[in-house]
């Protein structure tokens, strides 16, 4: 965009965060003003503008001390750029990294700005970047319209193959909007993963997302935030290692190993979080150890961990609710999205995860991974047809 003097003579509003890196680190918006772009306002997501807000914490405006900008908070009182900071902006400019799976919040905010845009009858652009976990496999269920939420934002797969891009077009189509122009991420192939790409350093797009495996698996293990089973927040390894004090780590070790999860090692540990769900508790469970990227399968892995789990510890059970505004469980944050089950009018977390009620009903009715498994790649391979149509890259 630099290079090309895109929208030089425009006010930017700009909604990014500490990953609006170009290929030196240097910040979107300082590359912008050492270049004499003029950015009338930013915009922050959850965890803020700087990366350093907890999950799910609301996130308020403030002005950046640096530069005197305003920063809009789109995680806080309001999802979505109100009228006002909107008011003097010419074009409306996204550029975050994302992690490649439906839960993450990021397109959902993408997607609320660009609603907003068309609203306020400005451009919305895209600074496209790479799917870090590629963009070549599609796996997991595609939700029906009527099941969106804030972690649920579009009838996609749960591990969509897609950059934001191209989210941002199909969407675009299917809510009848303005098309996004999107400025294509260099270098970017189906094929590759982040560090395949040679672009720089993975930085961690949200503070548990500290490593490239954390986002490859992260599709199947953030299931287990709508259970009572520690996704590893408050460890050393979020989403790489879970598990919980009812666990014996050994007996779900070799339960695993047999069901012969591709890609991965299965270790059995012992671990102690120090916030989140079971703060202070020795937890039994297992971190999972890539082995091989382009084999691993996370939403089946998740899955089998679901239903292995409730096959051999009966003290497992879903979360029936996340916490009213305000409130605290014991060990974790306050969270701001208690909004978004109020919004949906539904009490179940992991409904609003996987897009519908199918995988609660099948763990509380005793059902089995394999027809779940089964029905979920043949919606995948439907939505993998689908998605054809907005590809910007091969």
């Amino acid at each position: 965009m630099l290079r090309e003097g895109l929208f030089k003579d425009k006010e930017i509003g700009l909604i990014t965060n500490h990953t609006g890196l170009d290929s030196k680190l240097r910040q979107n918006y300082d590359a912008m003003l050492d270049e004499g772009y003029r950015i009338g306002a930013l915009f922050s997501p959850e965890h803020g503008i700087r990366g350093n807000v907890a999950e799910g914490a609301r996130v308020g405006d403030e002005t950046d001390p640096r530069t005197g900008i305003p920063v809009y908070s789109l995680y806080g009182e309001s999802r979505v750029p109100s009228p006002e900071s909107l008011a003097k902006i010419d074009v409306l400019i996204f550029d975050i990294q994302d992690i490649g799976a439906r839960y993450y919040t990021y397109p959902s905010t993408m997607l609320g700005a660009m609603r907003a845009a068309a609203q306020a009858n400005i451009p919305f652009v895209v600074l496209d970047r790479p799917n870090p976990i590629g963009g070549a496999t599609v796996e997991g269920n595609v939700p029906s319209p009527q099941e969106l939420s804030f972690v649920c934002y579009a009838p996609v797969a749960i591990r969509h193959g897609m950059t934001l891009g191209e989210i941002a077009l199909m969407e675009a189509d299917r809510l009848g909007l303005p098309a996004p122009r999107v400025v294509k991420a260099e270098g970017w192939e189906r094929s590759k993963f982040y560090d395949d790409t040679g672009i720089g350093p993975w930085v961690p797009p949200s503070p548990a997302a500290s490593t490239l495996d954390m986002a490859l698996l992260y599709p199947g293990t953030c299931l287990l935030e709508g259970t009572n089973l520690s996704e590893g927040r408050g460890t050393s390894s979020p989403f790489e290692m879970v598990g919980a004090p009812y666990v014996d780590p050994y007996i779900l070790g070799e339960a695993l190993m047999k069901e012969g999860l591709p890609g991965v090692m299965v270790r059995p540990t012992y671990f102690t979080p120090w916030y989140w769900k079971h703060v202070g508790k020795v937890c039994g469970g297992v971190q999972f150890h890539v082995v091989d990227k382009r084999a691993v399968r996370p939403v089946e892995l998740g899955l089998r961990l679901l239903f292995t789990v409730r096959d051999l510890f009966p003290e497992f059970a879903l979360r029936e609710h996340l916490p009213e505004e305000g409130e605290k469980q014991p060990g974790e944050s306050p969270t701001a999205q208690g909004d978004i089950i109020r919004q949906d009018k539904r009490r179940d977390y992991l409904d609003l995860l996987a897009g519908g009620p199918a995988l609660r009903e099948a763990l509380m009715n005793g059902g089995s991974p394999n027809d779940l498994i089964s029905k979920w790649r043949e919606e995948a391979a439907e939505f993998e047809r689908r998605r054809k149509t907005y590809f910007l890259y091969q």
